[in-house]
């Protein structure tokens, strides 16, 4: 909204979706078979959608439909054609047909589904019934279109690509982590990921080229004692441990460090007479469920 007093009013712009975009533009056109075909070809997609995703008994399952197959064509359309004209949109569809632009959209989805939403990992997230319902809600979520509405699953879908890519980077050096933990591989379904990097980080400053992906408090007492009386260098324990990570994972490690040499508790109060007892509660807010908290 434009500042009190200038008598202007904000202006909202328009952003449709492609699809309903595309059909304006075939309005100024001649009504010929393609366009006749384009309309055969959206009510097909959307009795498939009622029947898969809704309810096509209901005129509120087929109205639901309706405006998902607009989302879907409109999120196949943005993809193909991100920086091309509504005109381009309508030659794409008449020339590729809308059943393609649509299933190039639920390919996003479904290729997005895949990606892990959050770093916490449990055997639970590979369920085929589970798998299922996340592709469904997050394909209502980024392709419900109002055709008279602005809508903005295009952005919304490649925020949350880029978003999930960035857990999937941390989950899969959390895993290479877990491979190489030196006490052999960890082959727990369950992951933390962000508790297994902070335990490398952590523990690397020792310096003894040991990578630990998760410990428990007999081990944890130890590396305190072991850097109160060596007094290692944490700079040189880091690079040593970012020497033995693959480069494709050296990214998030070198994040973590960079965060936890002035961010974490843990680093900061072990050199000092904290209480052990006090470190280990510490310990335990970065590690989650990757640290045993049972006396080893």
């Amino acid at each position: 909204m434009a500042p009190a007093g200038t008598g202007q009013l904000a202006i909202v712009e328009e952003h449709l979706p492609r699809l309903v975009r595309a059909i304006r533009a075939a309005a100024a056109r001649p009504v010929d078979d393609e366009i006749v075909i384009l309309a055969d070809e959206l009510a097909g997609i959307t009795a498939m959608v009622a029947e898969k995703f809704t309810n096509d008994k209901t005129a509120e399952g087929i109205q639901r439909a309706f405006f998902l197959a607009i989302g879907g064509v409109s999120l196949g359309l943005d993809h193909a054609l991100e920086h091309e004209g509504d005109e381009a949109a309508l030659d794409f569809l008449i020339e590729h047909g809308a059943e393609h632009a649509f299933q190039a959209g639920f390919r996003l989805v479904k290729d997005l589904s895949a990606l892990p939403e959050d770093s916490l990992v449990s055997e639970y997230d590979q369920d085929p019934v589970y798998l299922q319902r996340r592709l469904k809600e997050l394909f209502v979520d980024l392709c419900y279109a109002d055709p008279g509405q602005n809508w903005s699953g295009h952005e919304r879908y490649a925020l949350q690509l880029h978003e999930r890519k960035g857990v999937q980077a941390i989950v899969r050096a959390a895993a290479w982590l877990r491979r190489h933990h030196s006490r052999g591989p960890i082959l727990d379904p369950d992951l933390n990921a962000e508790g297994v990097i902070a335990l490398a980080v952590i523990f690397a400053v020792a310096g003894d080229g040991q990578i630990v992906a998760r410990t428990g408090q007999k081990a944890f007492e130890a590396l305190v004692k072991s850097v109160r009386a060596n007094k290692p260098d944490f700079e040189a324990g880091w690079a040593a441990l970012m020497a033995q990570v693959p480069a494709q994972h050296q990214a998030v490690l070198a994040d973590r460090i960079a965060n936890y040499r002035e961010h974490c508790t843990v680093l900061q109060k072990i050199r000092s007479r904290t209480a052990m007892k006090t470190l280990f509660a510490e310990l335990e807010n970065y590690a989650g469920s990757e640290l045993d908290a049972d006396y080893d």
